[in-house]
C-alpha cells in the first residue's frame, strides 16, 4: 500500500472513532426517571402528565413545569425552557428528552402523543355495529 493510503485510512479510522465516542454519550436512550437519575445521561423518558397537579410558566424565565409519571410510575417534576406546546392538554402520552436535576428532570424537548382522529376506536366501534345490524336485517 502506498503511505498516502494508509495515512487516509488512519485518518479516516480516527474521525469514525472521535464521531463515534462523542455521538454515543449524547443518546441515553429510553429510560425511567430512576434510571436517568442514576445515569446522568442524556435520556428519553415516556410518561403522562400529572392532570391533578398544578402546572404553571414562568415568563421571565420562559419556563414550562409540569409534573409526569413515567411508565414505572415514578412522579417528578418537569422543567421545560419553552412555552408550554400547543396540544399538551389532550396528549395521551409525552416523551421528554433530557437530563435528571437534583430537584427535578430539565427538558430540552418535549413530543406531545395525541391521539388520532383516524384511528378512533369508538368510531370505528359504533360503525361496525351500525353495519353488523344493518346486515343483520336484510333477509
Amino acid at each position: 500500500m502506498r503511505p498516502k493510503k494508509i495515512i487516509g485510512f488512519a485518518l479516516m479510522l480516527g474521525f469514525g472513532t472521535l464521531l463515534f465516542f462523542n455521538f454515543g454519550s449524547q443518546v441515553g436512550g429510553y429510560m425511567g426517571f430512576a434510571e436517568a437519575e442514576a445515569n446522568g445521561a442524556k435520556a428519553h423518558v415516556v410518561g403522562n402528565w400529572v392532570e391533578d397537579a398544578p402546572t404553571s410558566y414562568d415568563s421571565e424565565r420562559n419556563q414550562f413545569t409540569f409534573k409526569m409519571r413515567d411508565e414505572a410510575g415514578n412522579v417528578r417534576t418537569v422543567y421545560y425552557n419553552d412555552p408550554k406546546p400547543s396540544n399538551f392538554e389532550e396528549a395521551e402520552q409525552l416523551v421528554v428528552e433530557g437530563y435528571a436535576g437534583d430537584d427535578g428532570f430539565v427538558a430540552d424537548h418535549i413530543l406531545v402523543k395525541c391521539p388520532s382522529k383516524y384511528n378512533d376506536e369508538r368510531g370505528l366501534g359504533e360503525d361496525s355495529a351500525a353495519e353488523n345490524a344493518s346486515s343483520s336485517q336484510m333477509p
